[in-house]
């Protein structure tokens, strides 16, 4: 048997060679990979990524464009209004309309349910008007209204479908509804515009938002629709409608719809559906805190100047409104502490002096000068709070309304005055008589911004007179740590 032994020199000769072909094989590699960077096109492989560069240049402007328009506020040119009117009272109350509309700046249609005739006069007035489409093939089953409200809760729908451009917001109303369309303006330009919203508010009749919903905007007192929730509402209005035939008017059925389609009610209070008979004093010289956008049912309540009829109440009514809009009927308490009188002014519309000390709670309360839509004295069918008007006729209030407001550019101030048109109350107290004063001139400067900041109301303060009767106040923002105390 041969036993065979590996020769040491040659094996230790085979691991040398491995071990130097090892190293060899290696720096190769390095060379190689280093090469590649020297090498490298680095002008091929920035072409090789331009398509993407030229392709984000090529859309650029329209970025652009498309943030440009969204930084633009929301102005009067954004807002398409739909009117629901009926021809039986278009003749009356297309005076109302003409009272706040601006033929150049604003958008909108009137609808009818049959033509109208039309006045060569009013045709650079008034908005354009259209004849409702068809209806009859809608059910309609409540004893109690009107199939009409078919026809108009429709309005969305018929105006969406006329294409107009550039189109932020839809307002609907009434032909008895008022706007005041600057503080329209200010409210909507709180809300994203490419959001579903829709925007109004509650009635002033209790029972009446238990009948129909408190989650519902009253059509009368005017609402908002956003432009994408206008188009998703029109997608499906049609077959909405269909499933509710037993709803009463036009504003639950579109809150029906709203309903399905999962938005909500936002309320604004300075939409004002007046659900209620009567003097509006108590309503309009307590305004809550928030800008006057509506007035409805105007041929329901008592106009808002005596002695006037209700165009030329609201007509005088625009004098202040186009001057200032956002203080318009807002708000300021002061108290003249040497006489003891306590001062409302609801400005651009009436002035009141109390004789007495009346806390602000008790001031920012509406006085009951209205019954509620059931025609009933209860102060329980109110969603908000109410006080009574004072049986003892010293505690009532001397009004003195607005008859005049003036702008002075060089002072940059309003100057509204103020006349007493009543009787003077028969009182027997020593205390002094508020009847000495005959005018209320109240100053102020207009501020288009206040709606701006957070709501406060203004301060107002009472100045020295030199004509004798007449009550000079000052009325503005209030000043750091002013106070209305007592």
């Amino acid at each position: 048997m041969k036993t065979h032994f590996k020769d040491p020199d040659y094996s230790s000769f085979t691991f040398s060679k491995l071990i130097t072909f090892f190293f060899l094989l290696i720096t190769v590699s390095y060379l190689f990979y280093s090469l590649r960077f020297v090498t490298h096109n680095y002008h091929c492989d920035e072409n090789h990524h331009n398509p993407i560069i030229l392709s984000h240049t090529k859309f650029q402007p329209f970025v652009e464009e498309f943030e440009e328009s969204k930084s633009i506020p929301t102005n009067i040119s954004h807002i398409v209004f739909g009117i629901g009117a009926s021809a039986k009272l278009w003749k009356k109350r297309k005076e109302y309309i003409k009272l706040w509309w601006k033929p150049n700046q604003m958008r909108g249609i009137v609808w009818l349910e049959q033509k109208v005739k039309i006045d060569s006069n009013d045709e650079n007035l008034l908005p354009l008007l259209k004849i409702s489409e068809e209806t009859t093939n809608f059910k309609y089953k409540n004893p109690k209204g009107h199939r009409s409200a078919i026809r108009i809760s429709r309005i969305v729908s018929e105006t969406v479908r006329l294409g107009m451009e550039n189109v932020r917001w839809f307002v609907m109303g009434d032909d008895d509804t008022f706007f005041v369309a600057e503080n329209l303006i200010n409210v909507l330009k709180k809300y994203d515009h490419n959001q579903f919203y829709y925007i109004g508010s509650s009635s002033e009749s209790h029972l009446q938002n238990i009948y129909f919903s408190y989650n519902m905007a009253y059509g009368g007192g005017g609402f908002a629709i956003s432009y994408p929730l206008a188009v998703a509402l029109e997608k499906m209005q049609d077959r909405c409608i269909q499933r509710y035939p037993g709803l009463y008017g036009s504003d639950d059925r579109i809150q029906a719809c709203m309903a399905e389609l999962g938005v909500p009610l936002t309320k604004e209070k300075g939409f004002h559906q007046f659900d209620v008979y009567g003097n509006l004093f108590g309503l309009l010289a307590a305004h809550p805190i928030t800008p006057l956008v509506t007035l409805h049912h105007l041929d329901v309540v008592e106009p808002i100047f005596p002695n006037v009829s209700r165009v030329q109440a609201l007509k005088r009514l625009t004098l202040p409104m186009n001057l200032d809009p956002a203080g318009l009927i807002q708000q300021s308490i002061c108290y003249d502490k040497t006489r003891t009188w306590t001062i409302s002014v609801s400005w651009g519309y009436a002035v009141q002096i109390f004789r007495g000390t009346f806390s602000a709670r008790e001031m920012e309360m509406p006085a009951r000068t209205f019954l509620n839509w059931y025609k009933r004295a209860d102060y329980t069918a109110y969603p908000f709070n109410t006080r009574p008007v004072s049986r003892n006729v010293c505690q009532n209030p001397f009004i003195y309304y607005l008859s005049n407001v003036v702008y002075d550019e060089n002072t940059n101030e309003t100057a509204s005055r103020y006349v007493r048109v009543q009787s003077n109350p028969d009182c027997k107290w020593k205390m002094e008589d508020p009847s000495q004063i005959k005018m209320v001139v109240v100053y102020k400067k207009p501020n288009p911004h206040l709606w701006d900041k957070s709501p406060r109301r203004n301060c107002c303060k009472v100045r020295n007179a030199k004509r004798k009767g007449t009550m000079v106040i000052d009325v503005g923002e209030c000043r750091e740590d002013e106070v209305v105390e007592l």
